[in-house]
């Protein structure tokens, strides 16, 4: 065992040990984190079951979700808060009785399935339904009830056949959705587009403080209570801000609408956080702490399958999803397993420390996961949804520029064993989706990126954000500097929305969809640029 490997061994240790150490008299973070990785299993705990006829109060305020659509199940998903802004969503520490139905058509008169689950406070009274039984490639209507009350009725759909021959397939690409700096407006024009699926691509939540006013949304009618107004450290803190967003009504009205595929990035846990490096000086076994709190209420939050719930700081997130035989998606996870970024998170010169061949952006396994599922593939696309630009961007067109340490320009190593491995493994039609960095690109990868004539290997589609960053221009400050320090460029917009993307035997179609503003509410959709690649033959064509 080398010594890095048992030191991290000994912090996870650490962790687990002030985990099981309930009645802390220590004060402090580690204190207060201490309950939030080693949580009773559902079922466990002796807590008493609510009476749902004496149910108040709505509790479906955060409304409804699916996600991973299989092709014959689908993961149905709510949570129940009467009052979402409260610890424990208002609800006593007791089990709630939730009963589910999946039918045929909006109005339920022809159910499909149906049965009844237990929200157990131990998860915050969250319910993840596995509905199983269901008919491939399918549009499915589900609702929730509790006592007297009925949940919003929200819209899925299960995935084809493995080895089903569809004519296409078209999915969305959203991140980043900063809820201080301004409106989900884009997530209200995203719940109309006509869709199999949404990818989410990181950054489901932020970490900073909201203050009373909603930060750049300056609520005049209301105000946000004060626990809001401070950074995201204990499992309640967590809990809490995704209450906050989940009450946001275009971001429900986009998960109601379309079965969502979730992957986290930085903020859902702490800026710019490298495995289990945090970003700031703190004891190591304390961030693993925060890191349980974080990851815990990630998937009480998300409509994620049982093998993603977290044990204390770990949590298996990457995972593999196909649509027939046009494509498959592997989800990354490019935070939790990665190595910590190099001279610092930002903008840097590279040198022997970001190009060392041992760095890694998804860690040994997981990169092996990866490589043997394109081995084993017969997906005409394949799509690789993840966090962070997955291109070369040099941020000036001079022998003195500067990449981000952040993404794969921090990793090129690891990035090139990526490529490597979708050339050995016959990978035709690469797709790489990301988010992150708040703008819009649509890159060409290049076999060689120092060399703008050499072969193109695969293509990249980046979704801006869906309000972080404010309001964004079409043309950032950089735009010229980038441009011409990147030719495989083809595309950069700064201003906020999401992208969608059609999948066809014969091409990809990627048009990237900007909202005006963010800052007031309600602005028009509008299509910046739309771009095709063909199969067989990488390389963008703005259309």
């Amino acid at each position: 065992m080398t010594t890095a490997h048992r030191h991290t061994r000994e912090l996870r240790a650490v962790a687990r040990h002030l985990g099981r150490r309930r009645f802390l008299t220590a004060t402090g973070a580690a204190a207060a984190l201490a309950f939030a990785v080693n949580l009773p299993a559902a079922g466990t705990a002796a807590a008493a079951e609510l009476d749902t006829g004496k149910l108040a109060e709505d509790p479906f305020t955060l409304g409804v979700a699916s996600g991973d659509p299989l092709p014959g199940s689908v993961l149905l998903w709510t949570r129940l808060a009467p009052r979402p802004y409260e610890p424990g969503g208002g609800l006593p520490s007791a089990r709630v009785q939730v009963g589910w139905e999946v039918a045929h058509d909006a109005r339920f008169t022809r159910v499909a399935r149906r049965g009844h689950i237990t929200a157990h406070p131990e998860f915050d009274h969250s319910v993840h339904v596995d509905v199983t039984g269901l008919d491939p490639d399918r549009v499915y209507h589900y609702r929730f009830r509790a006592g007297r009350w009925t949940s919003p009725v929200g819209r899925t759909r299960t995935a084809p056949r493995a080895g089903a021959r569809i004519s296409d397939l078209k999915l969305a690409a959203v991140s980043c959705q900063a809820y201080h700096d301004g409106y989900f407006t884009a997530y209200r024009h995203l719940a109309d587009e006509d869709l199999d699926a949404v990818f989410h691509l990181g950054d489901y939540l932020y970490e900073y403080a909201v203050n009373a006013v909603g930060g750049a949304r300056n609520y005049t009618d209301r105000r946000l209570p004060a626990h809001f107004n401070r950074e995201t450290v204990t499992l309640e803190d967590y809990r809490l801000r995704y209450a906050l967003y989940r009450s946001d009504p275009d971001l429900a009205a986009a998960h109601a609408a379309h079965p969502f595929v979730v992957t986290w990035d930085d903020h859902e846990t702490e800026n710019n956080y490298a495995g289990e490096t945090p970003e700031n000086d703190v004891p190591p076994e304390e961030f693993l702490l925060r890191r349980a709190a974080a990851y815990r209420a990630y998937w009480e939050n998300q409509p994620l399958r049982r093998p993603q719930r977290p044990a204390g700081p770990d949590m298996r997130l990457y995972r593999r999803l196909r649509f027939g035989r046009l494509a498959q998606f592997d989800v990354l996870d490019t935070r939790q397993y990665r190595s910590d970024q190099a001279y610092g998170d930002g903008w840097q010169t590279p040198g022997p420390e970001s190009e060392d061949p041992a760095r890694t952006m998804t860690g040994e396994t997981q990169e092996r996961w990866l490589l043997d599922g394109w081995r084993a593939s017969d997906a005409v696309w394949n799509v690789v949804p993840q966090q962070v630009t997955f291109a070369r961007r040099r941020n000036l067109p001079t022998p003195d520029f500067k990449l981000s340490m952040d993404s794969w320009d921090g990793y090129p190593a690891s990035r090139q064993r990526i490529l490597d491995g979708a050339q050995a493994a016959g990978v035709d039609n690469l797709v790489v989706l990301t988010g992150d960095v708040h703008v819009g690109y649509a890159f060409d990868l290049k076999e060689d990126f120092d060399d703008p004539s050499s072969r193109t290997v695969g293509t990249e589609f980046v979704a801006t954000s869906v309000s972080s960053g404010k309001d964004g221009a079409e043309k950032p400050a950089n735009w010229d500097n980038l441009t011409r320090a990147n030719p495989h460029m083809r595309f950069y917009d700064g201003r906020r929305g999401y992208v969608t993307v059609t999948l066809t035997s014969e091409r990809a179609r990627a048009d990237f969809r900007t909202v005006s503003a963010v800052t007031t509410p309600g602005a028009p959709v509008s299509t910046a640029a739309s771009f095709v690649t063909e199969a067989g033959n990488p390389g963008l064509e703005q259309v």
